[in-house]
């Protein structure tokens, strides 16, 4: 629901609706992160507007409730007036919640567990190296698209790059040469790069060395997270599922290993990070809308995934897996 990068620091927080959840993320003055429902116990009003900022204490804007930012409430306005109020049992609707290898998870259900160690599993250990919870958070840009699985389809394979991206993507990434590699439900999807002849000159144990200079991952956390995490400007893609089943939001995150050098560089990051937000929003989301249209006029009983199209394949069957809910069922594999 947001990376370490975006909260860094002691009081730093971020809320944000998600799934129609209205979510408080906080950094406690012990570097803790805590996860609220950003809703405040006496009428219900948000008690921070969706963004990033930093503050130790929350005043609701209806009528004053304060709390701090590990969810007590600490004032009620003119409470000699008000009434007797249990301040101690008033706090704010904690959401379970744990952060790994840069990413924040949160469970929108009060009360319910989280394992994200038992979530991610070896795909912690596949991220860890990048050292994302120390990379430069740059900014955010959000997008409206389709139906959330099919602009997730987008991200899943690159059998579409020379039709539908032909002066962007396919400029400098191979159509239709992908690899791909399951941990769990999430993958990681190899991508061949117009330059990747240039591999052969070195020796193979060398070749985890040319990542985006002949070849590139992007990785996908089930069910709704990819992740580029480029030589520039890396991208973290949250696809949400909107109000209707033909709506999703995507926020576009977007990080670096350092921060900006100088203005120039940032104008760089800026430049690069708009024409990310291009391709995804005018060419896959464009067409996205296109292809809602086409399905919800019912034409067939199905889609086809060719074999080359693996990883769509094995996202579905894991969508499948998890709506059967039956413990009798083996979980799929590539």
């Amino acid at each position: 629901m947001a990376l370490t990068c975006e909260v860094k620091d002691p009081g730093a927080y971020k809320a944000i609706e998600m799934a129609g959840v209205p979510v408080l993320i906080t950094r406690t003055k012990d570097g803790a992160i805590r996860a609220f429902i950003n809703a405040c116990t006496h009428r219900g009003s948000p008690i921070v507007p969706d963004g990033r900022g930093t503050a130790f204490r929350f005043s609701c804007p209806y009528h004053g409730w304060t709390y701090s930012n590990d969810g007590h409430l600490v004032g009620v306005a003119d409470k000699a007036k008000f009434g007797d109020v249990a301040i101690e049992d008033m706090g704010l609707t904690e959401l379970p919640c744990d952060e790994r290898v840069g990413f924040i998870f949160v469970v929108l259900t009060p009360g319910d567990t989280i394992d994200v160690d038992k979530w991610l599993g070896d795909m912690a250990d596949d991220l860890a190296p990048y050292g994302v919870e120390d990379w430069y958070y740059h900014d955010t840009l959000a997008i409206d698209g389709a139906n959330w699985k099919i602009a997730y389809d987008g991200y899943l394979e690159g059998y579409h790059f020379t039709s539908l991206h032909p002066n962007t993507i396919a400029n400098v990434t191979l159509n239709n040469l992908m690899d791909f590699t399951a941990y769990g439900p999430h993958l990681r999807t190899a991508y061949g790069e117009t330059n990747i002849e240039e591999m052969m000159a070195i020796p193979r144990k060398d070749w985890h060395t040319r990542e985006n200079n002949g070849f590139s991952f992007v990785r996908t956390l089930f069910p709704n997270i990819s992740i580029y995490l480029g030589l520039g400007l890396g991208q973290i893609a949250q696809i949400v599922p909107g109000p209707t089943p033909g709506e999703n939001r995507t926020f576009l995150n977007f990080v670096h290993p350092t921060p900006p050098k100088d203005n120039a560089q940032k104008a760089e990051f800026d430049e690069t990070m708009t024409f990310l937000r291009d391709v995804v929003r005018d060419e896959d989301y464009d067409l996205n809308f296109k292809i809602q249209r086409g399905l919800r006029s019912n034409p067939y009983d199905h889609v086809t995934f060719g074999r080359n199209e693996q990883g769509n394949q094995y996202f579905h069957k894991w969508v499948d897996y998890y709506l059967d809910d039956n413990p009798d069922i083996m979980p799929p594999s590539l």
